[in-house]
């Protein structure tokens, strides 16, 4: 494991940046440089952000700034950031800000020198924000009306949510729930780390749906100042009658409203406008549709995040890139 020291001596960004998204913490940065990446964290006196580089053969990079940078007056950072991606030799530098749409003037302008402009990111354009700042019943009245009963039904036929540290079981649940469900699953290391990690500074639970003493559902819950983010769930495929999913992700709010949390970020959903959403939820399953149709049911807003800006420093290589990336798509 490589941990680029540098990152966070002389700069505390948490500290600085309470309510940062959660891929801006140095312990995303840890739990990334098990799989291959290094971070550096770059600072003025306005602004903030954590970067990820990536080492490819023949000592070239890529560059990738996610849910960043905090604070305001960007353009203060890209002086140092640019140094560094031409020291390590990157490809392209990609960022892509944790701002929703639409995008502030300043915003955008802020990249207006040397970057273009993509509507591809790595992490997820869409997502269901829940607001928990209201008392638990008008949270369960602002969810659908089956959402609520699948609710009260599990609670009723004797489900219990409870946290625990079995990952082991909560990889092999994830396999059974990506082979049903079509969509790959990571390794047990890559779970074990980022609960490891997270679970250590008290930014992650694990929690499990159980009937009988026999686990049901589980579910990986991010927490960090006032903000929270499901990220992993597994359901098993027995007993799926008893509603254990809907239980689960009520009592997720919960802990997560206990501990000073505002908002649930569902995280993840397709990428298509409202009305497009609502009008085929119920005909499709492919990809991310099959999740909405649960997530929609919490309530909550739907919010489209900030398109990625992209500078390009090796231009033949950023196309094989990019005709590598649209390969992996299509396969």
């Amino acid at each position: 494991m490589t941990v680029d020291l540098n990152r966070a001596n002389t700069f505390d960004l948490p500290q600085v940046y309470p309510d940062a998204h959660l891929l801006q913490l140095p312990e995303w940065a840890e739990f990334k440089s098990h799989f291959g990446w290094q971070s550096q964290v770059f600072n003025s006196q306005t602004a903030a952000a954590q970067v990820l580089f990536r080492t490819l053969p023949l000592g070239y990079s890529i560059a990738y700034l996610t849910k960043g940078p905090l604070g305001s007056n960007w353009s203060s950072l890209w002086s140092q950031i640019d140094m560094e991606c031409r020291k390590r030799k990157a490809v392209f530098l990609q960022i892509e800000p944790d701002v929703n749409l639409p995008l502030p003037a300043e915003s955008e302008a802020y990249f207006a020198e040397g970057f273009i402009r993509e509507e591809h990111t790595i992490q997820p354009r869409r997502t269901v924000l829940v607001s928990l700042e209201a008392d638990e019943d008008e949270l369960l009245l602002a969810m659908k009306q089956k959402t609520r009963y699948n609710i009260r039904l599990a609670a009723k036929k004797g489900v219990e949510v409870r946290p625990t540290d079995d990952v082991i079981g909560f990889y092999e649940m994830m396999q059974t729930t990506g082979n049903r469900d079509n969509f790959a699953v990571h390794s047990l290391n890559y779970y074990q780390n980022a609960y490891d990690i997270f679970a250590s500074s008290g930014k992650c639970v694990l929690l499990a749906a159980y009937f009988e003493e026999t686990p049901l559902a589980y579910l990986m819950l991010f927490l960090t100042g006032s903000r929270s983010w499901y990220f992993y769930g597994a359901s098993d495929n027995n007993q799926r009658n008893l509603m254990p999913t809907y239980l689960l992700q009520w009592e997720a709010m919960r802990w997560a409203k206990a501990r000073g949390a505002t908002e649930y970020d569902l995280w993840g959903i397709p990428d298509a406008d409202e009305d497009e959403l609502e009008a085929n939820f119920t005909e499709r399953s492919d990809g991310l549709w099959g999740v909405y149709r649960f997530k929609r049911g919490f309530g909550g807003q739907v919010v489209r995040s900030s398109p990625a800006f992209i500078k390009i420093y090796k231009p033949l290589l950023y196309r094989l890139y990019q005709k590598f990336r649209a390969s992996r798509v299509t396969e």
